[in-house]
């Protein structure tokens, strides 16, 4: 895979939209600011690509459904679980 700097960008914008679409998925408010949801996001879209290609069904013409469903999938946990956390750490029992 080259890096290079449309690379780079296609993968924030592509990570911009997982994370809000990961977002979108959870159900409930998360109290995360953007940025966190993109960094959720970009990590959910490499990490779904490296599941489907494993799989073996990431090579088809045009936009592979499967695997940005992985994507979002990922990331709705990443931002379950970050937000989950946040949640926690603010609690205070008395």
């Amino acid at each position: 895979m080259e890096l290079t700097v449309w690379g780079i960008i296609t993968a924030l914008i592509v990570g911009l939209i997982v994370g809000a679409l990961g977002r979108l998925v959870v159900p409930g408010r998360q109290n995360m600011p953007i940025w966190l949801h993109m960094v959720i996001g970009v990590g959910a879209a490499l990490l779904g690509t490296i599941v489907a290609r494993a799989s073996g069904f990431a090579e088809t013409a045009g936009i592979d459904w499967r695997e940005l469903l992985l994507q979002v999938l990922f990331a709705a946990i990443g931002v379950a679980l970050v937000a989950g956390v946040g949640r926690r750490r603010g609690v205070t029992h008395h």
